[in-house]
């Protein structure tokens, strides 16, 4: 793996393509080597030892791969924040972490200046890319640092915030690989996991990313790509034409993607569509969100067998799937990794046998190995060890696996609906509303009902030029009935503007929710 590596790379042929960024500014390996090499220098300058940490509030930018890379080489922690966080939960991430310099970026300034302020982080340890009030410039931590790789190279991590379904988010942290082991060989095992799907090093391939870096998977399959050889497209603002156009300029192949995007993608008109080439995809993968069959298989029938999929977490993972082993089982997540294993237990931590739904459990490997940050209880609480001498990991999901080893995710166990003792999973209701025309995102949950305990409400953001109203209604729920059991039709629907999503497709159905159960308890 010792060739391998962006650094390997840039060393040996820097005049090639790294990184396009959101504006189309373009870096060769070359220029964006020494800037993180400068950025260590600097960040050293400052004090920063091994297992120090470094936390990054900013939209998609040069900056953020500049900073993953410096910290991936100097054996510093990377805390990636969401930026759509408002001020104190970004100042609690800040806080939580430990960081000894906090970056931010301009277009979430006053959130940053807020953090900053409440944390009482000093105000010499912030960096602002743009202008953020009292922040110093990042490039400050550049200018005049020497662009030679730096002395004592060590591996770093990434340490990502979980969403945190209750309570704050948690660090997911994994301990940092020995001093004496190169980056390259850490970053080349990181591009290794790309050819799990068949990705090669170089080949002339080209990743585009459209979601927001502070996602583990994101910052991971982009950096993974960096450490492959090859060059990043780089998208803030997530546009379906636009990726299109991105596709075809740059010849992109591979890419990182969540059902929302092929949901939007094909909700363009077919003139739209046919008017951009994206035969050069090779290996777009997709995650994060259940995929529904009629949207997967119209995405390959438009771009060939391109489309993969994998089952995973932050804090750890998973299963496969390629083209061809989906349209053979639809719906699967796919099998285990190699190096992995998935069991199905129960509530009183039986394991399943095939075929029966359960709590969808990831074997916790040596490399995997991680614990929330600051509680202990809730590593322990996520847990099984086995008699076999393994130890599983969950993060709440539901499913099954078949005969053949292949996983079918059901839902999160947090958002299952009970009603009148009857197990619904609101994931196959919203696939049967996704497949009407009318419909542009949908979101299903239980809320109370007196004897049923729980009752369905669909949530639905009608497509371009719908109108939401009565006549929508009775037509959506028609449909419904024609391809769901009566014990899985919606009692009411809603309508919304714009569904709360973040950029990367992740939906918050708790806003939706938990206005309803104000007050009351769920039994789940």
């Amino acid at each position: 793996m010792a060739d391998l590596g962006f650094w390997s790379f840039a060393q040996r042929e820097p005049d090639k393509l790294a990184l396009v960024d959101p504006f189309e500014k373009a870096l060769t390996r070359g220029e964006l080597l020494a800037r993180c090499n400068q950025l260590v220098h600097g960040l050293r300058e400052l004090g920063l030892e091994r297992g120090d940490v470094v936390a990054i509030d900013s939209v998609n930018c040069a900056e953020f791969f500049v900073t993953s890379l410096a910290c991936t080489q100097a054996g510093f922690y990377l805390t990636p924040i969401n930026w759509h966080l408002a001020p104190a939960e970004v100042a609690y991430i800040v806080s939580d972490c430990g960081a000894k310099v906090f970056i931010g970026h301009e277009s979430v300034a006053e959130v940053c200046r807020k953090a900053a302020s409440e944390t009482g982080f000093p105000l010499d340890r912030c960096f602002a890319v743009g202008e953020v009030e009292g922040f110093r410039s990042f490039d400050s931590l550049l200018e005049g640092r020497p662009v030679e790789m730096p002395e004592k190279r060590c591996a770093g991590a990434v340490m990502n915030y979980t969403s945190g379904t209750t309570g704050n988010p948690k660090g997911v942290k994994r301990a940092l690989p020995p001093e004496e082991i190169e980056p390259d060989v850490i970053s080349g095992l990181m591009g290794a996991f790309l050819g799990m799907f068949g990705v090669q090093p170089e080949d002339d391939n080209v990743h585009i990313c459209g979601s927001p870096l502070y996602h583990t998977a994101v910052l991971m399959f982009s950096s993974g790509s960096l450490h492959f050889g090859h060059a990043v497209v780089l998208m803030d603002k997530w546009g379906a034409e636009d990726m299109l156009r991105l596709i075809e300029k740059y010849r992109c192949t591979t890419s990182h993607m969540v059902p929302t995007q092929f949901h939007r993608l094909l909700s363009l008109p077919e003139e739209t569509r046919a008017r951009y080439d994206c035969s050069s995809t090779r290996h777009m993968i997709h995650a994060a969100a259940p995929c529904p069959p009629d949207v997967k298989r119209r995405m390959l029938e438009w771009w060939g067998d391109a489309i993969y999929e994998y089952y995973a977490a932050t804090e750890g993972g998973g299963t496969l799937v390629t083209p061809q082993e989906w349209l053979a089982k639809p719906g699967t997540v796919g099998k285990a990794w190699a190096n992995s294993e998935i069991r199905i237990f129960d509530d009183e931590g039986v394991q399943q046998p095939t075929g029966e739904q359960g709590t969808v459990y990831i074997l916790l490997g040596e490399t995997t190995s991680f614990e929330y940050k600051g509680d202990a209880e809730k590593t322990k609480k996520n847990r099984i060890a086995t008699e076999d001498g393994k130890t599983f990991f969950t993060v709440g999901d539901v499913g099954y696996l078949d005969e053949d080893g292949y996983l079918f995710l059901c839902d999160r166990k947090i958002d299952m609906i009970i009603s009148g003792g009857a197990n619904i999973y609101p994931a196959e209701i919203e696939n049967v509303f996704l497949s009407h025309p009318k419909v542009g995102d949908v979101a299903v949950f239980g809320i109370p009902h007196e004897d049923w305990g729980e009752e369905i409400k669909a949530v639905v953001e009608p497509g371009d030029g719908v109108e939401a109203g009565e006549a929508l209604t009775t037509e959506l729920l028609d449909f419904c009935k024609e391809k769901l059991a009566k014990f899985k039709w919606p009692r009411s629907i809603d309508y919304i503007d714009e569904m709360p999503r973040d950029p990367n497709g992740k939906l918050y159905k708790r806003r939706l929710r938990d206005p309803y159960w104000e007050g009351q308890d769920r039994a789940i």
